[in-house]
């Protein structure tokens, strides 16, 4: 394909894709990646997270074919729009990208640049694992406890939510409508009020829960858990409960297990590498995150939930500015960490590059590369634990080191030497 706004490198080839569906590709030792380095502090971070993996890419024998792609204000000063057309063709093509913080003007046209994207792309699966580095500062006395998965749904939901603004026509038609032709006359208080609609679908929910228990079975999580108000929204997160016990029941055999099943027939003991899908409730899991830590592996749930529990799950292992995460669909994988743009440090090199850093581990996990990944996470450890950190991490640690951000990323280069 040719490409009138960026530029495919002259070395490196695609990853193809073998089989979508189950996320079989063949990468070659050199594949080109489309990265873009995003708004505000992605001028710092994506460079650091840049040459960390290619570091770790080249102590394991292989390399990175980097190609530069925009959106948000990059795109706008070169192209005046925020979404090129040839940014999204060029992550369809190569499959895999990163990609850094973006931010959506106001009056923009999109509600989100990174909702557009991933809707764009079809990345239905926002995956988010979350666990600990030894000497990151944490709220809790045993952040080691949390290493946690949530596969938040990312195309309905709120993502996909219709709404009537108070006072408008439309939401007075909306209102009429909901209270004369569907008979909730005593449900809606008098005055203004905004109305809105988030659709779940049982596709969208199924797919996602697929991606969950696949991911569980592949490596080596012990459960699945959905997590849902459906207590009170029946037809909606009710139904999305429902539909991933239907997944769970009728698509994998005896390589998964309810928990209902679990203790009826089996007293609660587990078959030999099975997978237990059980289900909670939103508000009770967010306690139990930090009650029972220990007890949870594998998270899926809609999108809203999802955005809760992530962060939450977060704090526990020391903030936003360590989370990595990743968008996957079938046979795509758009890695972004969960931090913001936070405008005001750009340019000043002195941000924390380490989710985005982590966001990489998870593309190279994505693509095989498991070595190079568990290199970079041991390696972003290692720095960590001897005290060589940003100045987010320096104010919280006694006698430590504070880095910039490029100075950190070379830091944690050196180790992935060492630790090769």
């Amino acid at each position: 394909m040719t490409y009138e706004q960026v530029e495919v490198p002259d070395e490196g080839e695609a990853i193809e894709v073998v089989d979508a569906k189950n996320d079989e590709l063949d990468v070659p030792d050199t594949p080109v990646i489309p990265i873009l380095y995003g708004d505000g502090i992605g001028t710092d971070v994506g460079p650091a997270a840049q040459k960390v993996l290619e570091a770790a890419a080249n102590a394991t024998g292989r390399d990175v074919s980097w190609m530069q792609v925009y959106a948000g204000e990059s795109a706008r000063e070169r192209y005046d729009e925020n979404l090129p057309e040839d940014t999204v063709e060029a992550i369809k093509e190569f499959r895999v990208a990163i990609k850094g913080p973006l931010t959506t003007p106001v009056g923009a046209g999109f509600r989100s640049l990174n909702v557009a994207l991933r809707k764009t792309l079809d990345t239905y699966a926002n995956v988010r694992p979350t666990y600990h580095l030894e000497g990151v500062p944490s709220p809790v006395s045993e952040p080691q406890q949390m290493d946690m998965v949530t596969f938040r749904e990312n195309t309905e939901d709120v993502y996909a939510g219709i709404e009537w603004e108070a006072g408008t026509d439309e939401v007075q038609q909306v209102k009429e409508f909901v209270e004369e032709e569907m008979g909730f006359d005593d449900t809606i208080h008098d005055g203004p009020v905004g109305i809105g609609v988030k659709p779940i679908t049982e596709f969208g929910t199924k797919r996602l829960v697929r991606k969950a228990i696949d991911y569980a079975l592949e490596r080596g999580r012990d459960t699945v858990t959905l997590v849902h108000k459906g207590n009170i929204m029946k037809f909606t997160e009710g139904a999305f409960r429902d539909w991933g016990y239907e997944v769970a029941e009728e698509e994998y055999g005896e390589e998964v297990i309810t928990e209902d099943t679990l203790w009826e027939e089996r007293d609660g003991q587990p078959p030999e590498d099975a997978v237990v899908v059980n289900d909670r409730i939103a508000d009770n899991m967010l306690q139990q995150i930090l009650t029972r830590t220990e007890q949870y592996d594998v998270l899926a749930m809609p999108n809203l939930n999802g955005d809760y529990l992530s962060d939450a799950c977060g704090a526990q292992i020391g903030g936003l500015g360590i989370a990595p995460g990743a968008n996957f669909g079938d046979g795509l994988c758009l890695a972004e960490p969960v931090h913001g743009s936070a405008p005001k440090y750009a340019g000043q090199d002195k941000v924390n590059p380490t989710a985005m850093i982590l966001s990489g581990v998870l593309m190279f996990e994505y693509i095989g590369w498991d070595d190079a990944a568990q290199l970079v996470r041991d390696a972003c450890e290692a720095t960590i634990s001897s005290k060589q950190v940003t100045y987010d991490l320096h104010r919280q640690i006694e006698g430590g080191e504070k880095l910039a951000t490029s100075e950190y990323a070379d830091a944690v280069v050196e180790n992935i030497e060492q630790l090769a």
